[in-house]
């Protein structure tokens, strides 16, 4: 395939799968479950946080999670004594532990008090073209509090070699609208064009064979190299290919 080809392929694709029933496999159907923003931006940023292993055990887990926020993760974030964390005790999702969902609520507490929260953080550390300087700054600050150093490992950083898979993912579905009800675009201080795509194991191997990615590892390097070609194919919203890559990955077995 040419570029023009190829282009016009994953455009397709995009249409494909960047529609609503996507959400039904997907761990964005948490944030679904809300209306107000700060309820959509913590519930995203809980589920994206554990959205590796098995789709449908994420999902599971990521409904118990909320529930254990008594379905009002802004208010439960804000306004929770000590005693409320007693119940995070029975949560776990492979290596994030109870100890790790209760250091994750009280670090949201910390952005929300004395960050102007999630948006706010993200926004103020954005470069032009990339948002990986801006994911490093937000670990940073997530953990400028007493916190418990194996929590760390649960917030990557681009600026480590990471591809930070969770977090661009959890920014594409904040600051993408696009105008079918998934993603839901409600950060209006950043553009899709600073977004970098969700790069994991499926995304990868289907950038490969199209072309896209020659680097064999799934880390920084490797996303910047993708972030470029897809910014070839459109600079405004490079990171709509995600549902393109995943979807011929995941649902295709491309």
């Amino acid at each position: 395939m040419n570029k023009t080809e190829l282009k016009e392929f994953l455009d397709t694709k995009v249409v494909q799968y960047n529609n609503p029933r996507f959400i039904e496999s997907d761990p964005i159907q948490i944030p679904h479950q809300f209306s107000k923003k700060e309820d959509i931006e913590i519930a995203g940023f809980l589920a994206a946080s554990i959205a590796w292993g098995n789709r449908k055990s994420i999902i599971n887990n990521a409904k118990r999670l909320m529930d254990l926020l008594d379905n009002a993760p802004y208010d439960f974030v804000i306004n929770h004594q000590e005693t409320d964390l007693e119940k995070l005790q029975s949560f776990v999702h492979r290596t994030f532990n109870a100890d790790d969902a209760v250091q994750f609520i009280k670090s949201l507490k910390h952005i929300y008090l004395n960050h102007n929260g999630l948006e706010s953080v993200f926004a103020k550390h954005a470069e032009n073209d990339s948002m990986q300087t801006a994911i490093s700054k937000f670990k940073t600050i997530f953990f400028e509090m007493e916190h418990l150093q194996r929590t760390q490992k649960h917030i990557s950083d681009p600026l480590k070699n990471s591809a930070a898979k969770r977090i661009n993912m959890f920014l594409r579905w904040m600051v993408r609208n696009d105008k079918t009800g998934v993603d839901f675009g409600i950060w209006k201080t950043l553009s899709p064009s600073q977004l970098s795509c969700p790069l994991d194991v499926h995304s990868g191997n289907v950038a490969r064979k199209l072309g896209l990615l020659s680097r064999k590892q799934n880390d920084a390097k490797a996303l910047l190299e993708l972030d470029s070609e897809l910014r070839k194919l459109d600079p405004n919203d490079p990171v709509k290919y995600d549902f393109a890559l995943f979807g011929l990955g995941v649902f295709e077995k491309f």
